[in-house]
């Protein structure tokens, strides 16, 4: 199998084939690829906590400067959407960041962004793929003069939090010196979050606020699963909120005062709410993926914004932003960001956002989560991947594309959207959406209900119509 591009760049097993000839390879075509994207600028380099990712990005970004580029490399393991800041700053052609996310430690990866600063598209990413496949059969004429350079050293972690100083209001953190719990969850985001947190008033308790190329044992995602550590501290020493990034922290995880956690979508809608609320003078809709919480739209109807629908991807939440259509943009998967911000999730400034809105309202999440549903109607939303044999997933392949069922589950399909997998949506308004995985014999049900027992009744039945 060669090396393929998804929605967040390559990734793959570190020593299987994550590998420093492999590494140089995508560089090159990378490289070459850029060189007739743009013209002018350097290229971002930057890289995780996981294990060799330093190793990888000198390596490559030698590799740049040998090749003719302005390679500027990060001191240390830095977050995806400070690479992000840093490629628009500079006005360079792109960044590459070494990181594999908030997938298993075994993994490490090479994520694309362009000169706006946002992932790349897939026409791009299509591009790289295709140059690859023309230098290892020998097509390639990407053979540039060869230099004696070695890339630049660059820091930007003060001129980082110092352009978040523009979009957060710092002023009602302050004045509320909330006592909050951070994991950062041995990744990028420790000695960004922590510190500007700390400087701006409050008290933080981190766990985890180390290097491990292991991850404790398990993937850097903060979910409930994972945030059992930061759930007892909040509970421990009655703090008003724990807050999580990821191993590269563009995404987010909330631990509330009574230590329940917060679903993502949850936390958009209450982002999305404080927003409307409090930079009324915005213009803009809001953008969430497909597979995210309808909650939004409400919201938004309540405020009089648009509502735009994308595929799952953030690169196209991404466009949304460099047009400059919306206030906020989120995904169901914990990214977001916001207008005048970058075309990429940030889960920093989510987490900025969060305690900005607690320090102001002086309520809990749980409490304006209520809130919410009283005006505008509860709703619940929740994913599962269901593994697929070769026949069920032929055969769900073959029912995906047939005419819609008049009912699943006993509920009556009223429509159909198939921009990204094939979401069935109901006379209730609940929905079912089924998207099957482009790397692994998986298709994920996501489903959308008033109620957390109906969701429950609804993910069986999601998960009877892919399996029967």
């Amino acid at each position: 199998m060669g090396i393929t591009f998804g929605t967040s760049g390559w990734r793959a097993i570190i020593a299987d084939e994550f590998t420093m000839s492999n590494v140089r390879l995508v560089t090159r075509a990378i490289a070459s690829v850029l060189g007739e994207e743009t013209a002018g600028g350097g290229v971002i380099i930057g890289y995780d906590t996981r294990f060799l990712s330093e190793r990888f990005a000198a390596e490559c970004a030698g590799e740049l400067a040998r090749l003719g580029f302005d390679a500027y490399l990060t001191t240390r393991d830095t977050p995806t959407p400070t690479i992000s800041y840093v490629i628009r700053t500079k006005k360079a052609r792109g960044g590459i960041n070494f990181t594999a996310s908030h997938n298993p430690p075994q993994y490490n990866g090479m994520k694309l962004s362009t000169a706006d600063g946002a992932p790349a598209l897939p026409e791009v990413t299509q591009k790289v793929e295709q140059r690859i496949a023309d230098i290892l059969s020998g097509r390639a004429s990407f053979n540039p003069q060869e230099r004696d350079a070695q890339p630049v050293m660059i820091d930007p972690v003060e001129d980082y939090l110092n352009d978040l100083a523009t979009k957060i209001d710092f002023g009602k953190i302050s004045k509320a010196g909330l006592k909050l719990a951070y994991d950062p969850l041995w990744g990028t985001g420790r000695g960004y979050l922590d510190e500007v947190l700390r400087r701006h008033g409050c008290e933080v308790q981190t766990v985890h606020d180390f290097r491990d190329v292991l991850f404790g044992g398990y993937s850097p995602e903060p979910s409930e699963r994972n945030l059992g550590e930061m759930r007892q501290l909040v509970l421990d020493k009655g703090l008003a909120l724990g807050v999580s990034t990821d191993g590269d922290a563009d995404r987010f995880g909330f631990i509330d005062r009574d230590g329940t956690f917060v679903s993502a979508n949850h936390v958009l809608a209450l982002v999305l709410d404080y927003l409307c609320e409090s930079r009324s003078e915005w213009a803009g809709g809001v953008a969430r993926s497909v597979a995210t919480t309808h909650l939004l739209d409400r919201i938004a109807k309540r405020y009089g914004r648009d509502v735009y629908e994308t595929p799952v991807g953030f690169k196209f939440i991404g466009e949304l932003i460099n047009e400059d259509k919306i206030i906020l943009g989120g995904e169901e998967s914990a990214g977001l960001t916001i207008k005048g911000h970058f075309p990429e999730k940030d889960g920093i400034l989510a987490c900025l956002l969060v305690v900005e809105m607690v320090s102001s309202r002086g309520a809990s999440l749980g409490e304006m989560i209520d809130e919410i549903f009283r005006r505008d109607g509860a709703l619940y939303c929740e994913r599962v991947g269901i593994k697929l044999t070769p026949e069920v997933k032929e055969r769900l392949r073959q029912r995906l594309s047939a005419d819609p069922p008049g009912s699943i589950g006993g509920r009556k399909v009223v429509d159909v959207n198939r921009m990204d997998g094939v979401k069935y949506i109901f006379d209730d308004g609940s929905w079912l959406l089924l998207r099957m995985s482009g790397t692994e014999p998986v298709v994920r049900c996501y489903a959308e209900s008033n109620t957390k027992k109906d969701l429950e009744v609804l993910l069986e039945k999601g998960s009877q119509f892919v399996l029967n």
